[in-house]
């Protein structure tokens, strides 16, 4: 029984959609500014670069599962980094998400870490709104990923 490609394609979708937003950080844009500057610019450019690159060996890395050419790569070098992927988008996109639902019904209007402070100070507007699509942002990832690793773990079983 043959699954479709669409999650590996959707998850392939996701990370260029990732390295988009990142790109231009690379060259100064600050999509918060209201949000202080980093400490080290340096270490926050090579943060960045690390993760565009990760981004587009995993986009290439995806793509190979549901295209002829990654027929030729040996299965390790696939499925290694798309569990790695999962593990990173789910560790990442989870706590995100229950971040997203404490904060719209109100439970913790703040966050998470909020619920550890006395007097939590609310973000701004903008800020919070930003929090809530990176966060669910990264709960899709997850969401695409997982079922487009486990269609290739499978499909490679039998």
């Amino acid at each position: 029984m043959r699954t479709s490609p669409w999650p590996a394609y959707a998850a392939a979708t996701w990370l260029v959609v990732f390295i988009g937003w990142h790109v231009p950080m690379l060259f100064g844009w600050n999509p918060l500014p209201e949000n202080d500057p980093p400490a080290n610019l340096a270490v926050f450019h090579a943060y960045n670069a690390t993760l565009i690159c990760i981004a587009a060996i995993g986009t290439a890395v995806v793509l190979a599962t549901v295209r002829p050419w990654g027929r030729r790569i040996p299965r390790r070098l696939l499925l290694a980094p798309l569990v790695i992927g999962c593990a990173l988008l789910v560790l990442r996109g989870v706590p995100g998400f229950v971040e997203f639902l404490l904060q719209v019904t109100g439970v913790s209007p703040t966050g998470l870490m909020a619920l550890f402070e006395d007097d939590p100070e609310p973000p701004a507007r903008r800020v919070l709104w930003a929090g809530y699509a990176i966060n669910l942002f990264f709960f899709v990832g997850a969401v695409l990923l997982v079922p487009a690793t486990l269609r290739f773990r499978r499909s490679r079983e039998g």
